[in-house]
């Protein structure tokens, strides 16, 4: 089970990830109450461990400003949110290899869901699909689940890597494993004692349960 915290906005935050065995944190670049700048993921990813992965998370931008970000800061993965460009992960993936950089797509829970997930499927430059939660006025960090009963078809049925995000704590995040049965998950306000700002034994809780719904889910395959 893949685990990101995004919407990082200090070292002290993304350390908490890392120290409770999270795989990536994000940060948003994007308009929100958690952005922040490339010069301060400038003065945060650099001083992760390696082995840590560093998302960025974009809303419909740019190659320049893409890349500009991922070289500064030492990304080695784009979360994007896109309509205006949809060659841009492919533009991506021709510049850094598959290697260099994990590229993520997102796709919103909604009517046509599965239909977005094959069109997709076919697209090389995509390494996995966010799937996410949203409002009429925000993209993503709602802080507001789907419907992962509805929702369980789409992922079943899906040859991709697919995340489920929105509305995830550390009280859900083991239903909605049990549930959706996703390649990964990811959290943000679900996380927080404010936005912008972890709770450490919320980010630790977080990471255990997903890994404990995700043992169970092996067992039960096994059994």
């Amino acid at each position: 089970m893949w685990v990101k915290v995004c919407a990082n906005t200090s070292l002290e935050d993304a350390q908490m990830a890392v120290d409770a065995g999270a795989d990536a944190v994000g940060f948003v670049f994007a308009e929100s109450a958690r952005r922040v700048t490339v010069a301060q993921v400038e003065g945060i990813a650099p001083r992760l461990p390696e082995a840590i992965e560093k998302i960025g998370v974009f809303v419909d931008a740019g190659l320049d400003e893409l890349t500009a970000a991922i070289q500064a800061c030492g990304l080695t993965g784009v979360q994007l949110h896109t309509a205006s460009d949809p060659a841009i992960a492919a533009r991506l993936r021709e510049r850094y290899g598959r290697e260099r950089l994990r590229i993520l797509k997102v796709l919103h829970f909604q009517q046509g869901l599965e239909a977005e997930l094959r069109t997709t499927e076919a697209d090389d430059a995509i390494d996995g699909v966010l799937v996410d939660s949203r409002t009429a006025t925000m993209l993503g960090g709602t802080g507001i689940k789907f419907d992962w009963k509805a929702a369980r078809g789409s992922f079943a049925g899906s040859r991709l890597r697919l995340i489920a995000a929105g509305g995830l704590n550390p009280e859900n995040v083991g239903e909605a494993i049990a549930t959706l049965r996703p390649w990964g998950v990811d959290v943000a306000s679900g996380v927080e004692v404010r936005p912008g700002k972890k709770d450490a034994a919320k980010v630790k809780a977080f990471v255990d349960n997903a890994r404990i719904a995700a043992r169970k889910l092996v067992f039960a395959v096994e059994v």
